[in-house]
């Protein structure tokens, strides 16, 4: 795929991702009896796929998974090239019993690059990665009735203020939800892995790692630019009903038969 140069702004335009997708899926089940969530079909399409697809049109050459259950399926069905992304993969054999935080440090001695970091369980437009392909952002959406989970505060500036625990009914300010993307520089990533190491050395490895990120907002060792994601569709799928919905937001592409002419009647 040809990339236009004039679609880089600036040599800091990030081209490795990491994927974490070493978990159960359990809330999916029985569609995850034997399969890992990414691999889930949304219209004919599954999440993994569309991720890959979306990560090309971006530019991204490297991506890295850290795999668990099932990870053979995942091996299977990308290989170690697709088209000019290289994948590399981090074997998580303690996927039943750790959190995200542990996937996530299971990558600190693999990537020494600015990276944009993904979960295993988000379909998205692609145009909303745009603005995500550069160091420090946050990707967050306005808070709606049916959302649920860490929400964050944003400032005029769109930096993340605070993170928060699970959402309630009012708010004293205008809370975001987290869409679970995040980019980051080298500088914020080397800080990150500072505080994983001691939060894994003391065997907090079943926690969040938006517990790591909302300490480091606090005492402002990082920073996160707000990307809102209203303006197109994204969804993350965790139960049955969620792939429902998601499925209205993305519909099976119809695939458009040419004309027939006399001539070629």
């Amino acid at each position: 795929m040809n990339i236009n140069s004039d679609e880089y702004h600036g040599d800091n335009r990030i081209s490795t991702a990491l994927l974490l997708a070493a978990g159960t899926g359990s809330r999916l089940f029985p569609l995850t009896k034997s399969s890992p969530k990414c691999l889930t079909l949304v219209n004919e399409k599954s999440i993994l796929e569309r991720l890959i697809i979306n990560l090309k049109k971006q530019g991204f050459t490297r991506l890295v998974i850290v795999t668990g259950y099932e990870k053979e399926c995942i091996m299977d069905f990308l290989g170690s090239h697709s088209g000019n992304l290289t994948i590399e993969y981090i074997n998580s054999p303690l996927y039943r019993s750790t959190n995200n935080i542990y996937s996530l440090w299971m990558a600190r001695n693999i990537i020494n690059e600015p990276f944009v970091l993904f979960e295993s369980d988000l379909v998205l437009n692609t145009s909303l990665l745009d603005e995500m392909v550069f160091p420090d952002k946050m990707a967050i959406a306005k808070m709606q009735p049916w959302l649920n989970g860490t929400t964050v505060s944003v400032n005029k500036q769109n930096q993340v203020t605070q993170f928060h625990e699970g959402t309630t009914d009012t708010y004293s300010d205008i809370r975001y939800k987290t869409v679970n993307i995040y980019s980051f520089s080298l500088s914020s990533w080397q800080a990150i892995v500072k505080r994983l190491n001691a939060y894994i050395s003391e065997g907090n490895v079943n926690c969040y790692y938006e517990t790591v990120f909302s300490e480091m907002i606090d005492n402002k060792s990082l920073s996160f630019e707000s990307v809102l994601f209203d303006h197109k569709p994204w969804y993350e799928i965790d139960t049955i009903h969620d792939l429902a919905e998601a499925e209205k937001l993305f519909p099976i592409e119809l695939k458009i038969q040419p004309k027939r002419t006399m001539a070629n009647a």
